[in-house]
């Protein structure tokens, strides 16, 4: 059994570094985003509910997650474990996993500093009709603006403009960043259903951290 969480930074690499550990142990990941979608979409009580605040352009509610993550964990996909990226942001949501009883095996942090998201995300460009994604610094268009492919003017997502990366960095600092504390303390009480933390530095080839990644978790489980 391999149950985790990935915490970091937006652009950190959670969703690469997701994509290696589910093939490596076979379990699949869980989106928040692709959970409320699949509810709503199956007409589901749950996702009857949800819907109401997102049409109100509201956030779902903390316990409305919490039942749809601990729905989605018993399907049979799950049998092995799960990846969630995204959930908890907050350290009420980790509290709520935690009353649902949802066992976690591993924390991971990707750690990356600030100016290194900032300079990952701002430099992205994006070709919108395929989706390519390209970087200004590290992965350049053969030709300045324009997609390789279809020769196509490239556009930087609004996500990914500086004002914006500094917000979300601001946001993940005081909500989600508080989560290390909220687990490493937990660890440390000695409780049996406490997840074991691992904090690896997100900085270098994606296969290094992937390895590092997973050399942590075989070691420790």
């Amino acid at each position: 059994m391999m149950r985790i969480i990935l915490l970091g930074l937006p652009g950190a690499g959670k969703g690469t570094q997701a994509q290696f550990l589910m093939d490596r142990f076979k379990i699949p990941q869980i989106s928040t985003g692709d959970m409320l979608r699949a509810e709503i979409k199956s007409g589901t009580a749950l996702g009857i509910e949800a819907k109401k605040f997102m049409d109100a352009g509201n956030l779902v509610p903390d316990h409305l997650v919490t039942a749809m993550t601990k729905h989605r964990i018993i399907q049979r996909d799950c049998v092995n474990g799960f990846i969630i990226d995204g959930f908890p942001r907050t350290i009420a949501q980790a509290e709520a996993l935690r009353i649902a009883a949802i066992d976690i095996d591993f924390v991971v942090e990707i750690e990356v500093a600030d100016d290194e998201i900032l300079r990952r995300m701002s430099g992205r460009r994006v070709h919108p009709g395929s989706g390519r994604s390209y970087h200004l610094q590290f992965n350049p268009p053969r030709v300045a603006g324009r997609d390789d492919l279809t020769g196509e003017p490239l556009i930087q997502r609004v996500d990914d403009n500086e004002e914006t990366v500094k917000r979300r960095i601001d946001n993940y600092h005081s909500l989600t960043k508080p989560l290390v504390n909220y687990y490493l303390g937990w660890t440390a009480s000695g409780d049996k259903h406490a997840p074991r933390y691992v904090n690896v530095y997100g900085r270098g080839t994606v296969e290094h951290i992937r390895d590092k990644i997973i050399a942590a978790l075989v070691q420790r489980h």
